[in-house]
């Protein structure tokens, strides 16, 4: 029996260090890539802005949202169904490279204001302070927030249709809630999708890098709109 004991101890330990080895392998990779998919977005945002591509998106709102619906989720789709496989990686490149060229219509109509590359700036600093912020509480917080996950997701297809409904409504009362309620909604999945890479929940880091782009992406994106709505200056 005593012989017994330590080796059943022994073997808990090995496992419990190579789960920890897994977890951190994963998380490690998922920042590695979520910083390398940016590269791509930065790319597509500039091929966007020096062809004109963000003004004729700004001409043709609904075509655009439609075009923008079509294309996310048919990539997204592809890199999770690649996930196990480089060709994901392939996938998620192309996906971040179609997200930045969308992402030039709104640079274009910030860049319309005097102070636009600053307001860039502050809004790129701004969702850098919350991401660090939401991997600090995954990193170190107990508690679990997985159980509002459903709740923010049926917020997110709120925030879609809201947001499919003002290209036609055009409310700036209806923009501005809904661009408000985006960053609190996507920070919040920001702090669960890296919660559950550090817990082990998530092991493939192709599909935590795209939850987690996605989250930083609307953050971006919202926080630019209200910067360009109350800072911009003709």
């Amino acid at each position: 029996m005593s012989d017994f004991r330590p080796q059943s101890l022994n073997t808990g330990g090995i496992q419990t260090t190579s789960q920890q080895v897994a977890r951190n392998k994963v998380l490690r990779n998922t920042y590695w890539l979520l910083a390398l998919s940016l590269v791509p977005t930065v790319i597509g945002a500039l091929v966007g802005l020096s062809t004109g591509v963000n003004r004729a998106m700004a001409a043709s709102p609904g075509a655009s949202a439609m075009l923008f619906l079509i294309g996310a989720f048919g990539l997204m789709f592809m890199v999770e169904r690649n996930k196990n496989s480089s060709a994901g990686i392939a996938f998620l490149m192309a996906f971040t490279f179609f997200m930045g060229l969308m992402l030039s219509r709104m640079l274009g109509f910030v860049l319309g204001f005097s102070n636009g590359s600053q307001l860039i700036m502050l809004a790129f600093g701004g969702t850098g302070a919350v991401f660090a912020t939401m991997a600090s509480i995954a990193s170190s917080t107990k508690r679990d927030f997985s159980h509002m996950q459903k709740f923010l997701i049926t917020g997110v297809v709120i925030l879609i249709v809201a947001s499919l409904a003002n290209i036609f409504l055009q409310l700036p009362a209806l923009m501005l809630t809904v661009s408000v309620m985006a960053i609190a909604i996507f920070s919040a999945l920001l702090l669960i999708d890296l919660q559950r890479v550090v817990n082990g929940g998530e092991t493939n880091y192709i599909s935590a890098t795209l939850a987690v782009y996605l989250d930083v992406y609307n953050i971006f994106v919202n926080l630019l709109m209200l910067l360009g709505i109350f800072g911009g200056r003709d």
